[in-house]
C-alpha cells in the first residue's frame, strides 16, 4: 500500500490498532493503506528526521549561513495556521505559505501563482529531491517487491501489482477487488498475465478497463495447473469475488494464501484443508490482536436488523442507511431488505458494480429510485452527521430522520466486546448513527482458531508487518497457537 502507517503503539500490534481509529483518514471506499515495503527500519531520512525533531526542526536544515532571516523567523504557530489550527495573524500569514511547505518537502513544483521560495526553501527542495529519487518511493522505477508477495519455488506473486513488472514472475495472483489488493491494475497493465475468481475478473473489467486478454478468471474449488503448479480457488468469506488460494508445488509443497479473509468452520471442512498439511500460510493479520473479539457476522446482522425495527415502530417515517465500501457489507443491507420487504437504493455506479455478481437476491432487489424505498446505501465515507443531514434534506418531504448503521470492525470496542446491546449511536438532531463490528476480517480468536486447525510449518503475516518488533509480536502468537 502507498500510504504507511503511523509508527506502532507500543501496547499494540500497529498503528492499525490503536483505539479511535481515525476513519476520516480512509479513502472512499474506506481502505486504509500501509506500507508493505522491506525496507531497513533504522534507516534515516526527512521524514523521520522531521518527526524526531519535535518543534525544533532547524536540525533538518544542512547549511545554517543559508537561512534567510525570513524562515529564522517562522514558528510552529505558522504550521498550525496553514493546516487551519488556528487563526492567521497579520505578522505571519504574508511569509508562509502552503503551497511553499509542500514545495520545500519536495511534493510540488514551483508554481509561477505561488510566491518564490527562499533560497533555503530552494537548498531543502533540492536535498529532498535527491532523497526522494534515492528512495524506494520515486516513481522513476518500480519499487522492489517484498519476499511475501512471492511465492518461493514458483514464478509467482500475490496481490504485487504496484510493484510492475516483478523479476522472474510469470502469473499475477489477485485475490480480491479491494483497492489495497489490486493497486497498480490500470487499462495499460502488460507484465504478465492475471489470475483471480470470475466474479473478481468481471470487476476489473468493468471498474478499471483492464484488457480481457490479460485476464484468465478462474472458478472456485477448481483445481487449475499453471506452470506446473496446482491451484484451487476456496471461498474467502470477505467481500464478493474473494478466495483464499491453495498451491501444491510439484514437489508436494503447499502454500496456503489466505489474502483478506473471514476465517470458519466451513473452511475446515475443505477437502484441501482437512487433514492436509500446509507447509506455508500466508495470513491475513488485520486483526491479529487480542483486543479484537468481536462478535459473527450472524449475530451483528441480528442486532441490525432488531434495532432497524425498532427505530421504525417509534418513527415510522425513517429512512435507514448502510454504510459500505465499493464492494463489500452487501449482507448487511441485504438482511435489512429481506426483514422489512423493502428494495434497496444504490446509485448507478454501485447498481452496476452490485449487477456484475449476478447474484439474484441483490439484482432483483435493486432501486433506481431513492424515493421508492427507505433502504438506501451510501459510501462508508458518507456516515458523518453533516452529510446525513443533507441526504435526509433530498427526501424531507418523505422522511423525517435517518437511522444509519457504520458496519465495519474498526467499530469494536473492548468494553462493548459481544455485548451488542451497549452499543450507544451517534445521535444529533434528526440523525443517528450505529457504529457496529461488523467485520469482514477474522478476529484474533478466530485467526487463533483456524492456526490451530491447519498447523501449517511456518506462518507469514501479510498485514500490519513493515515494523520488527510488531512481527515478533505476531509470531510469539503464532508460536504460542502451536504449542497447544
Amino acid at each position: 500500500m502507498d500510504f504507511s502507517d503511523e509508527d506502532d503503539d507500543e501496547d499494540c500490534f500497529g498503528s492499525r490498532f490503536n483505539d479511535g481509529v481515525n476513519e476520516e483518514e480512509e479513502d472512499e471506499e474506506g481502505f486504509v493503506f500501509n506500507d508493505d515495503v522491506e525496507e531497513n527500519e533504522e534507516e534515516e531520512g526527512f521524514a523521520s528526521d522531521f518527526y524526531k525533531a519535535g518543534s525544533d526542526w532547524s536540525c533538518l536544515v544542512e547549511d545554517e549561513e543559508t537561512v534567510s532571516s525570513s524562515v529564522k523567523k517562522m514558528k510552529q504557530s505558522n504550521l498550525f495556521q496553514i493546516w487551519g489550527l488556528q487563526e492567521n495573524s497579520p505578522d505571519t500569514t504574508k511569509k508562509m505559505k502552503q503551497t511553499d511547505l509542500f514545495q520545500s518537502w519536495g511534493l510540488q513544483k514551483p508554481s509561477p501563482f505561488t510566491s518564490p521560495a527562499s533560497n533555503s526553501a530552494k537548498k531543502t527542495t533540492s536535498a529532498l529531491g535527491k532523497r526522494r529519487r534515492d528512495s524506494s518511493f520515486s516513481n522513476d522505477s518500480p519499487r522492489p517487491c517484498p519476499f511475501y508477495k512471492k511465492l518461493p519455488g514458483t514464478p509467482f506473486t500475490v496481490d504485487a501489482f504496484r510493484y510492475g513488472c516483478v523479476q522472474g514472475c510469470s502469473a499475477y495472483f489477485l485475490t480480491h477487488f479491494h483497492a489495497d489488493h489490486y493497486i497498480g491494475l490500470t487499462k495499460a497493465w502488460s507484465h504478465g498475465p492475471i489470475y483471480c475468481s470470475s466474479l473478481t475478473s468481471r470487476l476489473l473489467r468493468l471498474s478499471l478497463s483492464v484488457n480481457p486478454s490479460s485476464i484468465h478468471p478462474l472458478e472456485l474449488d477448481v483445481e487449475y495447473t499453471i506452470n506446473g503448479i496446482k491451484v484451487t480457488l476456496i471461498e474467502a468469506n470477505h467481500c464478493p469475488g474473494a478466495a483464499l488460494i491453495h498451491f501444491r508445488l510439484l514437489d508436494g509443497t503447499c502454500y496456503l494464501h489466505t489474502g483478506d479473509f473471514r476465517a470458519s468452520k466451513q473452511m475446515q471442512t475443505h477437502p484441501l484443508l482437512f487433514n492436509q498439511r500446509v507447509h506455508v500460510l500466508y495470513l491475513d493479520t488485520t486483526y491479529c490482536n487480542p483486543r479484537y473479539k468481536f462478535p459473527s457476522k450472524e449475530d451483528v446482522l441480528s442486532y441490525v436488523v432488531r434495532i432497524t425495527k425498532d427505530f421504525l415502530r417509534k418513527q415510522p417515517k425513517t429512512l435507514i442507511v448502510v454504510g459500505s465500501y465499493s464492494i463489500g457489507k452487501e449482507c448487511v443491507y441485504l438482511a435489512i431488505a429481506k426483514a422489512l420487504g423493502v428494495k434497496i437504493f444504490a446509485n448507478a455506479s454501485r447498481r452496476r458494480i452490485l449487477q456484475s455478481f449476478g447474484w439474484d437476491d441483490i439484482s432483483k432487489n435493486l432501486s433506481t429510485d431513492g424515493k421508492a424505498t427507505c433502504l438506501h446505501v451510501l459510501p462508508m465515507s458518507s456516515l458523518k452527521v453533516e452529510r446525513l443531514d443533507e441526504h435526509l434534506k433530498i427526501y424531507r418531504e418523505q422522511y423525517g430522520a435517518v437511522l444509519a448503521f457504520r458496519p465495519t470492525g474498526w467499530t469494536y470496542s473492548e468494553k462493548i466486546g459481544e455485548h451488542l446491546d451497549l452499543i450507544k449511536p451517534t445521535s444529533r438532531g434528526k440523525i443517528t448513527i450505529y457504529g457496529v463490528p461488523y467485520s469482514e476480517h477474522s478476529s484474533f480468536t478466530e485467526l487463533r482458531e483456524f492456526v490451530q486447525f491447519l498447523r501449517p510449518d511456518k506462518i507469514i503475516p501479510t498485514v500490519n508487518n513493515g515494523n520488527a518488533g510488531t512481527r515478533e509480536k505476531m509470531q510469539s502468537c503464532f508460536r504460542e497457537w502451536l504449542r497447544r
